[in-house]
């Protein structure tokens, strides 16, 4: 059986460049690529070395997604979850659903400015 890594998730957003800055300061990620894209659009590759998000944005993205048609959540496992939080906060947007699940992480939950479920947890 071959093994695998998950190498990237892209997303369509209505500010790209908003979305990428909030993701940089929430992870500490960098800026892999960026540039035009599909219909006359730009979207930035941020991420590590070895994975990223594709952030997409272009005229024809309008915003209105529906949770869950198909996406439910995307997690990102940060260090400092509290810290974590913060940045949320002060990005205006809202944490949720706040959980400590033994043996596992702690986690909690925000609604992107699109309507993106982002899933924040940390293992420390």
């Amino acid at each position: 059986m071959p093994t695998a890594a998950l190498e990237h998730v892209n997303i369509s957003v209505t500010d790209g460049e908003r979305t990428a800055a909030f993701l940089e300061k929430l992870t500490g990620w960098h800026r892999r690529w960026e540039g035009p894209s599909l219909d006359n659009g730009r979207s930035i590759h941020l991420g590590t070395d070895s994975a990223y998000v594709a952030i997409h944005s272009s005229a024809r993205i309008s915003g209105g997604f529906v949770k869950s048609v198909p996406l439910n959540h995307i997690g990102i496992a940060v260090d400092d979850l509290a810290a974590a939080e913060r940045v949320v906060i002060e990005a205006g947007l809202t944490p949720f659903n706040h959980g400590q699940y033994a043996p596992g992480p702690a986690s909690f939950y925000v609604f992107d400015w699109d309507g993106i479920e982002w899933e924040i947890v940390s293992y420390a």
